[in-house]
């Protein structure tokens, strides 16, 4: 994620609802749409990830030990790169959703696999 933006630490689970919600909704109003509509719980520590139906904003809601966090972006140009929107919801890694949040095309970002080195015997 961008450096100015607080995450929660340690190893992040990037939910992203893939249908588009009222931008009206704060903190509350998105905690019941995690609980009602994704089936999960506001408070795990993951992040939720909701598009506005423009797809021009986002919101991130995200619980971090002591508080609901609430993250929005708008962009003054263009559109973020979401999944087709649906009754689904998809889990992206902290690099895919650094790069959502950036504006860039976040399915172009893949996970480099752990290459070990062998020990010389």
């Amino acid at each position: 994620m961008s450096a100015g933006m607080l995450v929660p630490a340690g190893s992040l689970r990037v939910l992203v609802a893939t249908r588009p919600v009222d931008f009206r909704k704060g903190m509350n109003g998105l905690a019941a749409v995690v609980q009602e509509q994704l089936g999960a719980d506001p408070f795990s520590g993951a992040i939720y990830v909701f598009r506005s139906k423009r797809a021009d904003r986002v919101k991130l809601l995200f619980w971090d030990g002591s508080g609901v966090c609430l993250f929005a972006k708008r962009l003054e140009a263009g559109q973020f790169r979401w999944p087709r929107p649906g009754d689904s919801v998809m889990e992206l890694s902290a690099a895919q959703l650094s790069a959502l949040i950036e504006g860039l095309d976040w399915t172009r970002v893949h996970a480099t696999p752990l290459v070990r080195p062998q020990v010389a015997q």
